[in-house]
C-alpha cells in the first residue's frame, strides 16, 4: 500500500453486528464452531415473499447502543453500523482523547448497497396514506447510502479523509483498500467498514429480480456452495466496522497490531457473467498478492466468495486454480457466510474481520452446510481446524460484475 514501513496499514480494532452474534466474542465463538443460524424470515411484511430464510440480527437492542437523537435520523443499517463503530474503536482502545487536538487525522469510508430501505419505506407509506405533511426531515438522509459514513464521522468528530464506496458487494473490500491508501497518504486511522439492513418488505422486493438469489426453504440447504445441491445464497443483515491505524501511529498508542492489510485488487467481469467472473477473479487474486509481495503458496487460508450457484462457484475454483496455480487446490478455503447468509456489501467485511480473528488464534472456522463438496477445492467443513496461519486471502464478487481480493498478514509479520 506504500513503501513507507511507518505508514504500514494495520487492523487494531473489531466490531460486529452479525446474525450469529452482537459483538466481536459472540460472532468468532460461533464462527469457529461453525454454527449456523439461518431461519425464517421473521420480518413484519415478508412472509408472503418467496425468500423464506435468511440471516436475522437477533438481540440488537438499537436504543442501549445508539443515542436517540441519532436514532430518529437513522435506518437500520446505520445502526448496525454506528453500534460496530463503537465496538471498534473500543477494541482498538481509541478514546475520545486521542485524537482531539488532530481531528483531520481520522477518517471513516463505508460501503453500502441497499441504504437505508426501512425508513424510506416508512416515510413512503406515510406520504402516500397520510401526505408530505406526515414526512419526517431526516427522510432525506437516512435512506441514503452514505448515512452512515456521515453519522459515524458526526457523532465521533472524525473529519478526515471520509467517503462511502458503491461498488457492489466487493466494494466491502474496496473500501479497506481506500483506508488503506488514505493511510498510506498521512491518515492516522480509518473507521472502515460495512453494514446492512435488506431484510425490509420494499429491499426484499428489490432484489426479487436477482436469480441467484436462493427460494428453498429449508435452512440447511437454502445456502450450500460447492456441493451438487447448490441453489443460490439467502440474504443477511449486519456487518462489521473495522479500524485501521497506520503502525507507527498504532504503536505510538500502545494499540495491540491484529493483523496486516497488506494487498488488495479489484477487476470488473459484468452483471451475472459468472463464466467470465474467473478471469476477473483470478486476476484480482494476482494483482493482491503481487501488492502484498506474497508468493501464491504463502497463502495458508482462502475466505470464498461462495455465491453458491453452480456456474459461480466453478468459476471460483478455477479462477483460484489459475492464481495459485497447484496450490490453489491444496490451500483450506471456508466460508463462514453460509451460516450467517450473505450479507452484500458487509459480508467480505464480517469474513474480514473472522479472517483476522483465525490469524490470531490459528484456526480456520468451517463452512457450515456444507459437507459433499464437488469442486476441487479443500473446503474445510464440519469441525474448525487448527492451522499455522501467517498470510490470508479474501474473495469477494457482487452480483453486477465486482471482483476484488484481499490480502491479510499476521500482525506478527509488521516488522
Amino acid at each position: 500500500m506504500s513503501p513507507r514501513q511507518d505508514r504500514r496499514p494495520v487492523v487494531t480494532g473489531i466490531g460486529v453486528v452479525a446474525p450469529n452474534g452482537v459483538g466481536t466474542d459472540a460472532f468468532w465463538k460461533s464462527t469457529r464452531e461453525g454454527i449456523s443460524v439461518l431461519d425464517h424470515i421473521t420480518r413484519e411484511g415478508c412472509d408472503h415473499m418467496p425468500v423464506r430464510v435468511a440471516g436475522e440480527v437477533r438481540g440488537f437492542d438499537p436504543e442501549s447502543l445508539v443515542e436517540e437523537r441519532y436514532l430518529v435520523q437513522t435506518d437500520r443499517f446505520t445502526h448496525f453500523a454506528m453500534a460496530a463503530a463503537d465496538m471498534a474503536l473500543a477494541d482498538a482502545r481509541i478514546t475520545a482523547g486521542d485524537y482531539s487536538e488532530s481531528p483531520f487525522a481520522v477518517g471513516v469510508v463505508t460501503a453500502a448497497g441497499s441504504g437505508g430501505g426501512e425508513f424510506g419505506q416508512r416515510e413512503l407509506q406515510r406520504l402516500w396514506g397520510q401526505g408530505s405533511r406526515y414526512v419526517g426531515p431526516y427522510q432525506s438522509i437516512a435512506w441514503f447510502y452514505a448515512a452512515s459514513t456521515g453519522q459515524i464521522s458526526i457523532r465521533g468528530g472524525f473529519k478526515g479523509p471520509c467517503g462511502v464506496v458503491a461498488s457492489d458487494e466487493a466494494g466491502g473490500l474496496d473500501a479497506l483498500a481506500h483506508a488503506a491508501r488514505a493511510i498510506g497518504r498521512g491518515t492516522d486511522a480509518v473507521v472502515i467498514g460495512a453494514a446492512e439492513a435488506p431484510l425490509a418488505p420494499y429491499s426484499l422486493v428489490c432484489q426479487l429480480g436477482y436469480r441467484e438469489l436462493s427460494t428453498c426453504e429449508d435452512p440447511e440447504r437454502a445456502y450450500r456452495p460447492f456441493t451438487p445441491g447448490a441453489s443460490g445464497f439467502v440474504p443477511a443483515e449486519g456487518g462489521a466496522m473495522l479500524v485501521v491505524e497506520a503502525e507507527e501511529a498504532a504503536r505510538r498508542r500502545g494499540a495491540s497490531v491484529r493483523a496486516v492489510v497488506a494487498g488488495h485488487a479489484a477487476t470488473f467481469t459484468g452483471a451475472s457473467r459468472w463464466e467470465e467472473s474467473r478471469a476477473g477473479l483470478a486476476q484480482a487474486i494476482r494483482g493482491a498478492l503481487a501488492e502484498a509481495g506474497c508468493a501464491p503458496e504463502e497463502v495458508d487460508v482462502v475466505f470464498a466468495d461462495a455465491l453458491g450457484i453452480p456456474d459461480a462457484d466453478r468459476a471460483e475454483a478455477l479462477a483460484l486454480a489459475d492464481a495459485l496455480g497447484t496450490h490453489g487446490r491444496r490451500v483450506p478455503v471456508t466460508a463462514p457466510k453460509t451460516g450467517t447468509g450473505r450479507a452484500y456489501c458487509g459480508a467480505p467485511v464480517l469474513d474480514t474481520a473472522a479472517a483476522v480473528l483465525a490469524l490470531q488464534d490459528g484456526v480456520i472456522p468451517p463452512t457450515p452446510n456444507v459437507f459433499d463438496v464437488c469442486h476441487e477445492l479443500e473446503v474445510v467443513t464440519g469441525r474448525p481446524r487448527p492451522a499455522e496461519l501467517r498470510t490470508a486471502l479474501v474473495l469477494s464478487r457482487g452480483l453486477m460484475g465486482s471482483n476484488a481480493a484481499l490480502v491479510l498478514r499476521h500482525g506478527a509479520n509488521t516488522r
